[in-house]
């Protein structure tokens, strides 16, 4: 059934949801990377796709930016649309010395200065942590297909334009291997409702470096990261013995 949000109908998604925040990513990649896709979801212009990848149903849908649009989202996808399985697929900055663009960085953790998950967790701080099994899945995929990866803790910030010029130094003290928007509030939403999630990010710019990358760059990459994503997806079925 429809939610303030979502107009599909139940049944409409997939059991997993691919996710990046922009809409318009989400058109992409189901145009690019999906057969048979249709649009489940147009309100608000927050495009939601199903279609095929190899045969596995798969949805796709934007969650727009930040920790309380993805939280929306998440939220009405696991308990109204009993989608299981939440993948982030969008970009991030680097701080590390060791990590650089185009590289793919996969958050087995977040950390995070907002404070949703004290929220939900009453007051106590909550060890935001992916899924396992779908992160190995994920590097497992992009060792095969030969694009490097840096796993460990993301940085989700509340504000873009962070006022404090010393946090990028903390994070890189702190070995933050990718600053982001989102990953924090989504592995919280998933603990909470009993799904898993994973995120997966290119490195679009070095915050601390000033390096960043074109726009034909950014899609190359994009379109790697894609691809560890949705065979991640594949690899995991596998493992759990599951049939498209």
């Amino acid at each position: 059934m429809a939610t303030p949000h979502i107009n599909a109908a139940r049944g409409d998604f997939a059991d997993t949801v691919l996710m990046p925040g922009d809409p318009l990513r989400a058109r992409y990649i189901a145009e690019t990377f999906l057969d048979e896709f249709r649009q489940v979801n147009t309100v608000r212009s927050m495009a939601g796709y199903t279609g095929r990848y190899k045969g596995r149903e798969i949805s796709v849908m934007g969650h727009g930016m930040g920790i309380p649009s993805v939280s929306i989202y998440a939220k009405e996808l696991i308990t109204e649309y009993d989608v299981r399985t939440l993948i982030r697929v969008g970009s991030c900055g680097a701080v590390r010395d060791d990590v650089a663009v185009r590289d793919v960085v996969i958050g087995m953790g977040a950390c995070t200065d907002s404070g949703v998950n004290r929220t939900r967790f009453a007051g106590m701080d909550f060890a935001a942590t992916a899924d396992f099994a779908l992160t190995r899945a994920l590097a497992d995929a992009a060792h095969d297909l030969g694009v490097a990866t840096k796993i460990g803790n993301l940085f989700s910030a509340d504000l873009f334009y962070d006022p404090r010029p010393e946090t990028a130094e903390l994070l890189r003290r702190y070995g933050i291997v990718g600053v982001e928007m989102e990953a924090a509030g989504l592995y919280g939403v998933a603990a909470e409702f009993g799904a898993r999630a994973a995120t997966v990010c290119t490195v679009s710019d070095h915050i601390l470096r000033g390096d960043s990358l074109d726009s034909t760059a950014r899609e190359r990459s994009f379109d790697d990261m894609m691809r560890i994503a949705l065979d991640a997806v594949l690899r995991d079925d596998a493992a759990k013995g599951a049939t498209p």
